[in-house]
């Protein structure tokens, strides 16, 4: 009988995942969190017709049925995280919330929906009372989907309104944020418990693709007072490629990594000023409009706009801050770059994992300064944080140090630049400088390095480029950051201004590998 049911059930979402998305194929993973929301919803039912006694005695006998209905999702990014909430959401009698934390996000997902020809409804901030009834009117009409951001849901007139459509199945995406953003500069999102208790769903799923065991306890204890059922799959995702770059003048690194590598590509500013920059820098270069930038202060259309260009486009680069990438759905992406390391490991998976969501091999490659090996060494060693300096410098397999931040499996690296070396290393700007300095003790002042460092920048930006790209800033920059992180530093007396290694310093400069080629921009 039990067999007869799970077929029945099998058959059902199956059939759901064609007739509405075209899916043919859902992986295991997808199949347990789905049957599970399925599951949790017939036992709501059963539930309502029981007595206290029966009720007491039906979950100490099945205890992980009844964690079901609370439960908390891992998959890596690009498993197919939103079909676990949206087939569901087909099948339930009532209407699902799906919780977002952007706006991007948000518009993707309706993009998403509208072409798979579900009806659904979206709540943002800035709407009119007129524009609020159209979209009840829909939920009235039968709209199975609600998309909603906590802010807007910290309306206790919103809320109360949906209280009244008794909400089946609530769905918190990329739910690490939570705890990440919430004790930050969202504080709505540790409202977000609170939301969960006035709605009253029987059933509230939180998906992320990337949670430390810090992070997991804290979103536990935020939505689900600590009682939550914890389904993970693997972590790694091995058609992802990691690489760390170091480099100084970031910016000169990213041009070549725009001729180098494949395309479409994102480069992750950190910044909104250091996004815009970034891409004007590249359309200044090119002479052409081949990067766009992207972030939170811009407006609802040009948003729309920036992100149905890079959306279509084959070759673009987009300049983006985190408030682009996070469960956006462009499968094609060949190279994500990061021109500033993301704070914490997590943080780093979820950007990286932007890239090669079809399947397909994908690099992620990451800018490293002195500057940055200097501001990381300021959080404790125990901290999130640090392990992105251990990612960064490590001499291991870049993939496990992020596997082990986020206390996943042991994994067999199927790519990193530890693991596969180049054979012709070449140095990075600031190695080449730090190794002309050890060569020539005492041989260079500040100054006179910097011409010889932007002589031969010269020579290999005509080399790759045609033409010199390379400003006296540019050079400045790798022999300041030297000088600030005190890899190296000036004479004194008779070597007065004369440049050397810092011996006090714990540095130490990289072996050379080919002196000859020096650096490429």
């Amino acid at each position: 009988m039990e067999n007869e049911k799970y077929t029945t059930e099998s058959d059902i979402v199956e059939e759901t995942a064609l007739s509405h998305f075209g899916i043919k194929y859902l992986f295991p993973w997808q199949r347990l969190v789905i049957s599970n929301i399925l599951e949790a919803y017939e036992y709501s039912k059963l539930e309502q017709q029981m007595s206290e006694e029966e009720k007491k005695a039906y979950k100490n006998e099945n205890r992980d049925s009844f964690c079901m209905g609370r439960q908390i999702v891992l998959l890596p990014t690009g498993a197919g995280k939103s079909l676990c909430f949206q087939i569901p959401a087909m099948l339930l009698d009532g209407p699902t919330l799906i919780i977002y934390p952007l706006l991007a996000l948000m518009t993707d997902q309706q993009r998403r929906m509208q072409e798979a020809g579900l009806e659904c409804v979206v709540f943002r901030g800035g709407q009119t009372e007129e524009e609020r009834n159209i979209l009840f009117e829909k939920i009235n009409n039968g709209a199975k989907i609600i998309l909603a951001n906590p802010e807007v849901l910290a309306s206790d007139r919103l809320l109360e309104k949906l209280c009244t459509y008794r909400i089946k199945h609530i769905a918190i995406d990329e739910a690490h944020t939570v705890s990440e953003w919430g004790n930050t500069f969202r504080k709505a999102y540790l409202e977000t418990g609170h939301i969960i208790k006035k709605l009253n769903a029987p059933i509230i799923t939180a998906f992320t693709a990337t949670a430390s065991p810090e992070v997991l306890e804290n979103v536990s204890q935020i939505l689900f007072e600590g009682q939550a059922h914890i389904v993970r799959s693997e972590s790694d995702r091995p058609n992802i490629h990691y690489y760390v770059i170091k480099a100084a003048a970031k910016k000169k690194k990213v041009l070549e990594l725009t001729v180098d590598e494949d395309k479409p590509m994102i480069v992750f500013c950190g910044t909104r000023h250091k996004a815009e920059d970034m891409a004007r820098e590249i359309n200044v270069f090119f002479g052409n409009q081949k990067a766009r930038f992207y972030h939170a202060g811009l407006e609802k259309d040009e948003k729309e706009d920036t992100e149905k260009w890079f959306y279509e486009s084959k070759d673009g680069i987009l300049c983006a801050t985190c408030a682009y990438g996070m469960g956006v759905d462009k499968k094609d992406i060949k190279t994500v770059v990061h021109l500033a390391p993301s704070l914490t490991a997590e943080a780093y998976i979820q950007e990286a994992g932007r890239g090669g969501r079809n399947g397909e091999t994908a690099k992620a490659i990451l800018l490293w300064s002195p500057q940055d090996s200097a501001d990381f060494e300021l959080y404790g060693k125990q901290s999130r944080q640090y392990s992105m300096k251990i990612f960064a410098e490590t001499k291991n397999c870049r993939r496990q140090v992020l596997l082990d931040a986020l206390g996943a499996e042991q994994a067999y690296c199927s790519g990193c630049d530890n693991c596969n070396p180049k054979k012709n290393m070449i140095l990075s700007d600031w190695e080449t400088a730090l190794n002309l300095v050890k060569k020539y003790k005492n041989f260079y002042t500040k100054e006179t390095l910097e011409e010889e460092l932007r002589q031969l920048s010269r020579w290999n930006s005509i080399k790759k480029f045609g033409r010199d790209c390379w400003t006296h800033s540019d050079i400045t920059e790798i022999t300041s950051e030297l000088l600030k992180c005190l890899y190296i530093k000036k004479g004194k007396f008779l070597w007065r201004n004369m440049l050397s290694i810092n011996k006090k310093s714990k540095k130490r400069p990289v072996k050379i590998f080919r002196i000859n080629s020096l650096f490429l921009i």
